[in-house]
């Protein structure tokens, strides 16, 4: 008999809550009341006879009890998707040609892929990781199936688009001097976080130097680690261990919001419309907490119905 504590909508909500971090954005982005979201924890640690979820100054962490729980969650709701891709309609042969923005492709796209793959073994992938602008010229030359990237790089409309928070983080130990320019480590061009970054700074009045430039997330990473200056990043590049996000003050402004979207043709064929499903639930995951996905437009339109 399959318990009660396995039930779809309480393994999403605690999934939800875990990923955030908090049960207020948690609920923010599923559109609910944070009471109803408590009750649902407080409900699933009932029927498992656990605490799950210990409340610490920055939200909520999942107890060593939760951690185990939180594993067992994710593979039972990746079975589900998966079960029920396979029962459904099979993807045709041609590949699934896809091209992911490489600031964003960091491991929360490329799960949503390796669902799809598992999914349907059979299919075959083609996927480009590069800068916006190159993935832009790529959908505008035909050469890709969907793209994820940097809206202001297309000229057409997008199937779905979310907002991405870039935060500004920093070496755990650095702490940036406002009486001296500040020292800021940079994507190589063309790239449109670069440009937004320094266009922020010359209006603010701060002063700012850069120290290193690099096309290489890892690289740009471990030069922020070491502390070779701030640099742009979403929260899913930033490792608490050895990074710090940076309050907005006179050191830093504040941080900024770039709109992402999910790219799609008119009439997907199924492998293309199952792989823009997986996108998009994993596009909501890498949302800045507390949007409203309603006002943003974030929604994976069918245009072919």
């Amino acid at each position: 008999m399959i318990s009660d504590a396995l039930d779809p909508d309480l393994l999403r909500a605690y999934v939800s809550v875990c990923r955030h971090g908090s049960l207020s954005r948690a609920a923010e982005q599923a559109g609910r009341a944070q009471s109803a979201l408590s009750m649902q924890m407080r409900r699933l640690e009932d029927l498992l006879g656990k605490r799950l979820l210990r409340r610490t100054g920055r939200g909520v962490v999942p107890t060593p009890e939760g951690e185990l729980f939180l594993g067992y969650a994710t593979r039972i709701l990746s079975l589900g998707e998966e079960a029920v891709a396979r029962l459904g309609e099979r993807p045709a042969s041609d590949p699934v040609r896809i091209g992911l923005a490489e600031e964003i492709a960091i491991s929360t796209l490329p799960e949503a892929l390796g669902r799809l793959r598992r999914a349907w073994p059979d299919l075959r992938l083609d996927v480009v990781v590069d800068h916006s602008i190159a993935i832009a010229e790529r959908w505008r030359d035909g050469d890709l199936d969907l793209a994820v990237a940097t809206c202001s790089a297309f000229t057409g409309d997008a199937a779905g688009t979310w907002d991405v928070e870039l935060l500004w983080a920093a070496g755990i130990d650095s702490e940036p001097d406002p009486a001296q320019p500040l020292d800021i480590i940079v994507y190589s061009e063309p790239c449109l976080w670069r440009r937004r970054m320094l266009e922020v700074l010359v209006e603010s009045g701060r002063d700012y130097r850069v120290t290193l430039t690099s096309q290489s997330i890892a690289a740009i990473r471990a030069a922020v680690e070491n502390g070779l200056g701030v640099a742009l990043m979403t929260a899913e590049c930033v490792r608490p261990e050895t990074m710090r996000v940076l309050p907005p003050s006179a050191s830093v402004p504040q941080p900024l919001i770039v709109q992402y979207g999910l790219y799609a043709p008119d009439r997907p064929n199924a492998a293309a419309r199952a792989a823009m499903e997986l996108l998009a639930q994993s596009l909501r995951a890498t949302a800045s907490p507390g949007r409203n996905y309603q006002a943003a437009g974030f929604a994976v339109v069918d245009k072919g119905r």
